[in-house]
């Protein structure tokens, strides 16, 4: 928490894996205690989800759009399935925001399209294969991140590892020798 009693985005993220842990205890839990909690936790959910609604209904587009923005307020308003933004819309610019970062590693993403709740992606990587597959994982996570409705993120077979670039270890070594000449 921060001075004001705010949660941070760290203190968020730690809340939000503690109730599901908590959730997933109630729901294994035999008992009409733990289906009544379970079921009281899922209508304080709609009920929260509606009021969030209200308040979108009654937002600017400015604001609207802030909202769809805040990392947090984007995923409830996913959850509750009233993000302004379609899930094709949020996937394109987290690709286009991902270009930047993956020229950084070697890479490049294009979004191949959207079906059935699959986001494909093509990736081209410099690099072994263990670069390539943390590649994949991020860009896999950030695209959930602003779409968590989709069922996965798919690499086309179409993407593929460019090889790096081979020095000879002997080049590397070699410090402006000139091959002398036999006579």
């Amino acid at each position: 928490m921060d001075d004001t009693g705010r949660l941070d985005d760290a203190s968020v993220v730690q809340r939000l894996t503690r109730i599901d842990e908590l959730l997933e205890r109630l729901e294994k839990a035999p008992g009409p205690t733990s289906r009544s909690a379970v079921e009281t936790v899922r209508a304080l959910t709609e009920v929260y989800g509606e009021a969030l609604a209200r308040v979108m209904d009654h937002a600017d587009a400015p604001l609207a759009d802030r909202m769809a923005d805040d990392e947090l307020l984007g995923h409830l308003l996913v959850l509750h399935a009233i993000h302004p933004e379609p899930v094709e819309r949020r996937v394109a610019r987290a690709v286009e925001r991902l270009k930047t970062d993956l020229r950084g590693r070697g890479a490049e993403i294009e979004l191949a399209g959207i079906d059935a709740g699959v986001a494909r992606v093509r990736l081209r990587t410099k690099g072994c294969g263990s670069s390539a597959a943390g590649v994949t994982e991020a860009v896999r996570e950030a695209l959930l991140a602003v779409a968590p409705e989709l069922r996965s993120v798919e690499a086309l077979p179409g993407s593929e590892r460019q090889a790096a670039a081979f020095v000879p270890l002997d080049a590397l070594t070699r410090r402006g020798t000139q091959p002398q000449a036999t006579a």
